[in-house]
């Protein structure tokens, strides 16, 4: 079982919601968000909580899913990306899940 992880636009939703649909992801959460990008390097350990000049409507979206669904999700943004390459690409993260009550 792995986490899956996806943050991007919020007007990239229902792009999202397509691949995890493809991937064969059933079940997964969304929460919105406010992205910051201000284009200067900061050390994060300084500002933890980022304050940029502008900000985003952003979604964050996740998911408990066998790995061969979360592969195919990953696989399908990077593709994604390199198609239709913007400022703000979407951005998969895939974490192991060790132990699980469910």
């Amino acid at each position: 079982m792995k986490l899956l992880i996806v943050t991007s636009l919020k007007e990239y939703q229902q792009a999202v919601a397509k691949i995890f649909e493809e991937a064969q992801i059933k079940v997964f959460s969304v929460s919105k968000t406010i992205g910051h990008k201000d284009g200067h390097p900061r050390n994060l350990m300084d500002n933890w909580f980022a304050s940029g000049e502008e900000e985003f409507d952003s979604i964050v979206l996740f998911s408990f899913t066998a790995d061969k669904n979360a592969l195919t999700a990953f696989e399908r943004i990077s593709k994604h990306n390199q198609n239709a390459p913007s400022e703000f690409p979407i951005r998969a993260f895939i974490v192991p899940v060790e132990q699980s009550s469910y």
